[in-house]
């Protein structure tokens, strides 16, 4: 692996969170434990928290150079705060290597220097952790399986990877205007067509509290992901409502010649036939019609932009230390 030991620029750590202070100041303890002292002191932290209900009672000090919590006005959900964070490190002075990990400890601290290392072997893309293994219930994984399934029919891109990445400071500023970063930081990066790529790591354990990302959050996740692809899903459901429409009037023909040939010895069922296949391609006709107009609003509507709007959703700048 490639040496990291010598001087570099800063590396910017933002860590979205909501409630997990304990769990935060474990991951901040296992961060000195487990990384080198000569990556470690290159690190300033920027901890994204997300309207907590709870505060922190104390936290590790010197973990890197500096530690920061970036307060929210109001709740946004995990995706939209890294997405302020992202908008806020673009807006300072210098741009610098940014990593995007979560606050419970499944992002392991020990592969903070696997995607540096990548990175700086592929500079200018975006290093994110393919997860080649999950802790997570076996009901969950399927769940999450059949997610990525469903994604890769519909958008036609595979998606193994979370939020556990590196950006190039060369990117950084890119990514903070892409504006469907807001709904979903990985599908935002598919969509930008930034430069980026994934190097498999091993997911970790939580260390504190209780997961957050249950059936219907995963659902939701799986959801906001797909609606950043929107366009490539609305042109995959447009042709198979397109194949499934023919092929249901192929059927309504070779039923009806097969009636009036004699060759159809019960007549009430080619009539329930021709019906229900008649019924398909209405539903096929309007699910087309419906698609055409959300693309078009889509395609017609200003967006959101991270790095223009961000300030809006700022209460303040904490220094800890």
């Amino acid at each position: 692996m490639t040496e990291l030991s010598t001087p570099a620029d800063r590396i910017n750590i933002i860590i979205p969170l909501f409630n997990d202070w304990e769990a935060v100041s474990l991951l901040l303890d296992k961060i000195v434990a487990t990384v080198e002292p000569a990556i470690r002191q290159r690190f300033h932290f920027l901890i994204v928290d997300d309207c907590s209900v709870t505060n922190y009672q104390q936290l590790p000090m010197n973990t890197g150079q500096s530690l920061s919590i970036l307060r929210l006005w109001r709740n946004v959900g995990h995706q939209k705060a890294i997405a302020l964070g992202l908008s806020y490190l673009a807006d300072q002075p210098e741009a610098y290597t940014t990593i995007v990990m979560d606050s419970d400890g499944e992002d392991k601290p020990e592969d903070i220097a696997r995607l540096l290392d990548a990175s700086l072997n592929t500079p200018g893309q975006i290093i994110f952790a393919h997860r080649t293994k999950r802790q997570e219930s076996r009901l969950f994984k399927t769940f999450y399986q059949i997610y990525k399934t469903v994604f890769k029919l519909l958008t036609g891109k595979a998606i193994t990877f979370g939020n556990f990445s590196a950006i190039p400071p060369t990117l950084l500023r890119k990514l903070a205007h892409v504006s469907d970063i807001w709904n979903n930081y990985p599908g935002g990066v598919i969509r930008s067509r930034l430069p980026y790529r994934s190097i498999p790591l091993e997911r970790g354990l939580r260390l504190a509290g209780q997961s957050k990302m249950n059936f219907v959050s995963l659902i939701l996740h799986g959801l906001s992901a797909i609606a950043v692809l929107m366009e490539a899903t609305a042109v995959r459901i447009f042709l198979f409502c397109i194949i499934t429409a023919s092929i249901s009037s192929a059927a309504i023909a070779i039923v009806v010649l097969l009636r009036f040939t004699g060759q159809w010895t019960i007549s009430g069922w080619a009539s329930y036939i021709v019906f229900s296949l008649f019924i398909v391609i209405l539903q096929a006709f309007l699910i087309s019609l419906l698609l055409v107009f959300i693309v078009l609003t889509y395609r017609t509507q200003s967006h959101f932009i991270p790095a223009k709007q961000y300030k809006d959703f700022i209460e303040r700048v904490e220094v800890v230390y």
